[in-house]
């Protein structure tokens, strides 16, 4: 029992940990969603 205990808990931890690091406004999520859109700009600029 106390084996599950310490693996749900294992479990919830780095879930947390995950969404703490991926979500949010400086997460990885919105520093890749910035990247794309500042690559996308730049292509926009070449002239061709």
């Amino acid at each position: 029992m106390r084996q599950l205990l310490m693996t749900v808990m294992l479990i919830v931890t780095v879930a947390l940990i995950y969404i703490n690091v991926a979500g949010g406004e400086t997460g990885t999520k919105a520093r890749i969603r910035d990247s794309g859109a500042g690559m996308a700009g730049a292509i926009a600029r070449i002239s061709p």
